[in-house]
């Protein structure tokens, strides 16, 4: 299931420009509408920003909230199906508690959720005055994305690697486009309000951990426990406008002294490895369709920190939009 290393085939029908969570999922929805496609991207798996996330459903840092709810509940939704149709695609169903300093309103997309509702102080950890709990859904992103890399060929579609010099080039190539390549869009598009939100991770060995745990708002930076197969997500940082990919030794330990708040067992946890992914911000997410000189072009990407939690409902939103001419 290697990718083809060009992109001088025949055009496909439609060319999709990414091959992250975004831009798989979208030319997964396309096949599935009877579509040819083609994904041309700079790289698959392990060279995307999907590959570094934590990959949890969780919208985050991504606005606005009135169209950000509807695109998580699709894919809410999708997540939910795979747990029970596609064991193999590395979608597992977890306990999710997010914690507060002191009582906070239900986020938008709460009635969105079955099993939503609020945490008395007095069953969490100590210093936290309020939280809510429901079923959140971990995506392991080693296993999910190859496993989308398979549903896209086993279904006719193309990958392969190839990167273009911008939308004008893609679309000469091919008259349907959709844009799926987040932060590099910046220049693709070109579009100067995407900018990146640098995260770093730590990924340490499972000492028996199943629970999701999310803190943003007690100081100190964004807080997350993503419990997965073998080992957990740590995070994080949320530092705006910086590019840096290679991982602060410093910013560690705090990392992991946060995390232990929550669960006191990660306080001795093995450090299997940190990364650092950045995360494509917007003011909104970019999910139109623009007509250009020689085709059509549609956009998706600006998913900030909810991409895998958005990768359904913008992708099938996605696909409506490019099929409606």
């Amino acid at each position: 299931m290697a990718a083809r290393p060009s992109a001088q085939s025949t055009p496909a029908e439609v060319l999709v420009l990414g091959g992250g969570v975004a831009g798989l999922t979208t030319a997964l929805c396309l096949l599935r509408a009877g579509q040819r496609v083609r994904v041309a991207a700079k790289a698959y798996v392990a060279g995307t920003t999907s590959a570094v996330a934590a990959a949890f459903w969780y919208p985050y840092r991504a606005y606005p909230e009135a169209m950000v709810a509807p695109w998580a509940r699709v894919s809410y939704a999708r997540f939910a199906e795979l747990t029970r149709s596609a064991p193999e695609a590395g979608v597992l169903r977890r306990e999710t508690v997010e914690v507060f300093p002191q009582p906070a309103p239900p986020p938008a997309w709460a009635s969105d959720l079955p099993d939503f509702e609020f945490v008395a102080a007095a069953d969490l950890p100590p210093g936290y005055g309020a939280g809510h709990r429901f079923t959140s859904f971990v995506i392991e992103t080693g296993i999910y994305l190859p496993w989308l890399m398979r549903q896209v060929e086993a279904a006719g579609g193309e990958l392969t690697v190839h990167a273009y010099a911008s939308l004008d080039e893609a679309v000469r190539d091919c008259s349907r486009v959709v844009d799926c390549t987040g932060l590099g869009a910046r220049e693709l598009a070109p579009d100067p309000s995407l900018y990146a939100v640098r995260g770093q991770v730590v990924r340490v060995r499972n000492p028996g951990i199943s629970r999701v745990w999310i803190d943003e708002h007690s100081g100190g930076g964004i807080t997350y426990i993503v419990p997965r197969s073998h080992d957990v997500v740590l995070g994080g940082t949320a530092d705006e406008r910086e590019e840096d990919t290679a991982p602060d030794p410093a910013r560690t330990p705090g990392i992991i002294a946060r995390c232990a708040r929550l669960e006191p067992a990660l306080a001795g946890a093995e450090i299997v490895s940190v990364a650092v992914g950045l995360r494509p911000a917007r003011p909104s997410v970019r999910l139109e369709a623009e007509t250009r000189p020689g085709g059509r072009v549609v956009h998706n990407y600006g998913h900030g920190g909810a991409g895998v939690t958005l990768s359904w409902g913008c992708a099938e939103a996605a696909a409506h939009l490019l099929l409606q001419t």
